[in-house]
């Protein structure tokens, strides 16, 4: 599978993966080496990632599995690890997991004496096609997605679709709706291919993993700073973001993975593009279809909606106090910057749980 270019760094696949870190690890000559795991990675995937290394002396760094554990805290666990353990400047951290480990773990490196190096080593679906790609790193703020954090490349990235298979299946749906996500914004052709998820096993995944990521890749390349087109990655995330946000912290809900509340989010969306932008009946009922089919319903009461509406207010791409919205046109074809009024998301809510 061919690497793919971004700004100043690789993501490499599979065997070439593996040659291409220790070809950095020989020619950089850190002075040492660090993998950062969760409980999980730990368990499944880090004697697989070690015995690919050539012999070189490691020390592991292991945080708790879970968004929950995505905060300022856990870095201050990792950051004080590093120190204790003799970390310097001339140090690599490689982040071995899924989307906490790799943008916790970057935001380590790029604060940690100022900067170090870090590699992300995926692990989850959700990682590869977007967590560990384009640079952003960071934490939540309490409750609130990814409000702490730096943009930074990594010194590679690291595709090795053979972790995939430790996880649950909702752990892949979960990074599947990233992938909608591409088609929706970028790949009208790519979108009719993922719409059958049944039909989609792990052994053909990689060349549509490799596709998200060109996808991904071509917009963070346009726009490294998320002024303009690189907000397309944001669609159905607005209120997704708020969803999940909700989900995690209310205490008689259960959480959802960030593809289910991202999933949710792009049917809302969809329903706002046809009544704001023109985008057609016939793909907001497709969007629709697609994901009641891959994704659980979630029952999403009145009294949850407020809330969620409040919870907009804190995502990143609002500006001079306006939620602003990526909404579709068509397929592959957006408006950035799109407000909405209340009312409005209240019927696009009606029209999911109907």
């Amino acid at each position: 599978m061919k690497s793919i270019q971004s700004h100043h760094s690789f993501v490499h696949f599979e065997s070439k993966g593996y040659e291409s870190l220790n070809a950095l690890l020989k020619n950089k000559q850190y002075s040492k080496l660090f993998v950062l795991v969760d409980t999980n990675t730990h368990e499944h995937c880090l004697s697989v990632f070690l015995e690919q290394l050539e012999r070189v002396a490691i020390e592991i760094i292991e945080i708790e599995a879970g968004e929950e554990h995505k905060h300022l805290d856990t870095c201050m666990g990792v950051w004080e690890a590093l120190s204790e353990l003799g970390a310097d400047r001339k140090s690599l951290l490689m982040n071995l997991g899924g989307g906490v480990v790799t943008d916790l773990g970057g935001f380590v490196a790029c604060t940690f004496k100022r900067g170090i190096d870090y590699v992300n080593i995926p692990t989850t679906l959700l990682s590869m096609v977007d967590a560990s790609v384009g640079g952003k790193t960071g934490v939540d703020l309490g409750n609130l997605k990814n409000q702490i954090g730096v943009i930074s490349e990594p010194q590679m990235v690291l595709v090795d679709p053979n972790y995939l298979s430790t996880l649950p299946d909702e752990e892949v749906r979960s990074g599947y709706a990233e992938m909608l996500k591409h088609g929706l914004i970028a790949d009208l052709n790519y979108w009719k291919t993922l719409k059958d998820y049944k039909s989609i096993h792990s052994g053909e995944l990689l060349p549509l993993i490799h596709r998200s990521i060109e996808i991904k890749n071509k917009v963070v390349t346009e726009d490294p700073r998320e002024d303009s087109i690189r907000k397309t990655l944001n669609f159905g995330h607005t209120l997704g973001h708020a969803i999940e946000s909700h989900f995690l912290s209310h205490p008689s809900k259960k959480k959802l993975l960030h593809g289910e509340a991202i999933a949710i989010g792009m049917v809302l969306a969809g329903y706002l593009s046809h009544h704001l932008c023109g985008f057609s009946k016939e793909y907001m009922l497709d969007i629709k279809s697609v994901m009641h089919a891959i994704y659980p319903k979630v029952d999403i009461a009145n009294s949850d909606i407020t809330p969620i509406i409040e919870l907009m207010k804190y995502d990143k791409k609002n500006a001079h106090g306006s939620i602003n919205f990526i909404l579709l046109k068509d397929i592959g074809v957006h408006d950035i910057d799109i407000t909405v009024d209340n009312e409005l998301i209240y019927k696009a809510f009606q029209f999911y749980l109907d």
